[in-house]
């Protein structure tokens, strides 16, 4: 019996912010998967190893994690003053398919990096020494990031001092402005979907909860910790070792998902999983992050704690730090109260591996609640690079 042979595709695996992914150039994908579709999916799912019913992606690229599973697409921008298009897939871990509903702000971080590196940037923009400036139209959304690259004699800068709770080692600091992050064409196309800072959420079978919608990074509902029984100072083991919590959170999850208008019945959440968010908030107070350090509640404004891909994410992810710290910046939200009301023009939060400071402008235009940006600091780090292979009868 003939076996096809294992064909090779240029690749880098790198960290962005506390996520890892496998990186693409556009062109040199198979000419079959250059294109969206079935035969693109099939291929990226095989790269990262999923669907794995050990859900450990033993044989593949991915870390079996929601913050390891991922794969991005970078090719130069057919969008006006824009430098190249970022498309970003969600690789389920267990069942068979992709989600590109939304965009991942860690892996944000290592696109201009990427971009640099591959040759996609007008070299005419790239300075030898000091930052570069990359122009992102993140095409899941439909918006655009700016990233601030530092540049060391011709290369990109990726060691440093820099550091982030959730990423072991230090290294160099790339900043990102999310610009005009709400507004993603979604649930009605209002930064609050409903109309309302806080709404009323019947979850059959649940309860009856105070939330805050918003679409704003990635569509996040967030609610009080104490309502659900906690106290917003949760690890991750506390959270994922329930299963009848997180089976509360997925029901919040759909219901949510239903009143922001971004599906239509119950059974579509089984094929969205990555947005909307679910996240509950507290006010600051003392705790011991997963790494152990002790931080005290005078170094924070609130705590947050967010569900990705329906387990309780080690860190936070950086869509969701943007929606944090917008519904933070307006009055009446349930992240504004846990931060202690008033105006704000940026939020320190505590998440499970510690601290994340992040600024967000919110203002109102003819009644309506809107941000024109929300910045936060990263790093990245190319781990590998050179080629991917699969098997060449699995796409």
């Amino acid at each position: 019996m003939a076996h096809p042979p294992q064909i090779r595709i240029p690749a880098t695996y790198m960290r962005g912010g506390t996520s890892k992914g496998v990186f693409f150039r556009l062109q040199d994908l198979p000419v079959a998967a250059q294109t969206p579709g079935t035969v693109r999916d099939a291929l990226l799912r095989r790269v990262i190893g999923s669907p794995d019913p050990y859900a450990k992606h033993t044989d593949g690229m991915g870390g079996a994690t929601s913050s390891t599973s991922k794969c991005v697409i970078i090719a130069r921008s057919e969008v006006p003053d824009h430098d190249v298009d970022y498309l970003y897939g969600q690789v389920n871990i267990e069942s068979g398919f992709i989600d590109w509903s939304g965009n991942c702000g860690n892996l944000s971080s290592a696109v201009g990096p990427f971009a640099i590196a591959a040759g996609l940037i007008d070299p005419a923009r790239v300075p030898r020494d000091g930052v570069a400036v990359v122009r992102i139209w993140q095409a899941n959304i439909g918006k655009t990031i700016v990233a601030h690259v530092p540049m060391t004699a011709g290369e990109v800068q990726e060691t440093g001092d820099f550091e982030l709770d959730g990423v072991t080692f230090p290294a160099a600091e790339i900043q990102l402005e999310f610009l005009d992050p709400a507004d993603e064409g979604e649930g009605g196309g209002a930064m609050f979907p409903t109309g309302n800072l806080v709404d009323e959420l019947e979850v059959p079978g649940v309860g009856t909860f105070q939330v805050t919608m918003i679409n704003a990074g990635i569509p996040t509902i967030f609610i009080d910790a104490a309502a659900l029984g906690y106290t917003g100072t949760e690890l991750q083991d506390a959270i994922n070792g329930d299963k009848d919590a997180l089976a509360r959170f997925e029901a919040i999850r759909v219901q949510g998902a239903l009143r922001m208008g971004l599906i239509d019945s119950p059974e579509q959440a089984a094929t969205r999983q990555h947005s909307p968010k679910v996240a509950f908030v507290a006010p600051a107070q003392d705790y011991v992050s997963s790494a152990g350090k002790r931080i005290a509640a005078t170094e924070l404004d609130l705590h947050a704690r967010a569900l990705s891909m329906g387990k309780l994410h080690h860190a936070m992810m950086g869509t969701a730090a943007v929606a944090i710290a917008t519904a933070a910046s307006v009055p009446g939200t349930l992240v504004n109260r846990a931060a202690g009301g008033g105006e704000r023009e940026a939020v320190r939060f505590g998440h499970p591996s510690g601290t994340l400071r992040v600024g967000a402008q919110a203002r109102q235009v003819d009644g309506q609640w809107t941000v024109t940006k929300a910045v936060m600091s990263r790093s990245a780090r190319v781990l590998m690079d050179g080629w991917v292979r699969v098997p060449g009868d699995s796409f």
